[in-house]
């Protein structure tokens, strides 16, 4: 699990800062022409990282289900945090998971559920009445979280702490 947890944050490190200097080559790129590859260039780099957040989160979900023996990993890792104490984290873990159901299958119970509380949440949830996160940027794509890097890393540093608080709580278990 404390692997699992390290390697998500080296991997997160390292994804990013390739999928940034890509951006860079296309958006110098753009500078000079508005050829539609390259727009569909940025865009692909920003879907990236939505699908990167996604498989980050779906792979933790089969580690905590291996880690702590159950079916629904999730559960058992939020009702893990409750019993350490750790309800702060446990928030932030909902948040995280709901913000990763609302990429996968979009308007629904977690995108409702999120739009409650949009304005105290760290990332951004698109409200019912905007259009862009962004108006006029090219290299935004069609969702309803705005998956820029400091929402990957938050992906990584959530899974890393609850990680750590299980990890914490079941050595010699």
């Amino acid at each position: 699990m404390h692997a699992f947890g390290e390697l998500v944050a080296h991997s997160t490190a390292f994804t990013l800062g390739a999928l940034n200097s890509a951006f860079e080559e296309l958006a110098e790129e753009l500078e000079n022409s508005g050829a539609t590859t390259l727009v569909k260039g940025v865009q692909m780099v920003q879907l990236q990282k939505a699908i990167f957040a996604c498989g980050m989160l779906s792979l933790f979900d089969s580690i905590l289900q291996d880690k702590l023996e159950c079916q629904n990993g999730f559960q058992e890792a939020g009702d893990f945090l409750e019993s350490a104490g750790q309800l702060e984290l446990k928030e932030r873990f909902r948040d995280l998971q709901l913000a990763v159901n609302v990429l996968k299958h979009g308007n629904g119970t977690s995108y409702n559920a999120l739009i409650q509380k949009a304005s105290s949440l760290p990332f951004r949830v698109k409200l019912p009445n905007e259009g862009f996160f962004n108006k006029g940027d090219v290299a935004e794509v069609s969702t309803l979280i705005e998956v820029d890097d400091r929402f990957v890393k938050m992906c990584a540093t959530i899974i890393q702490e609850v990680s750590d608080v299980i990890e914490a709580n079941t050595r010699g278990a």
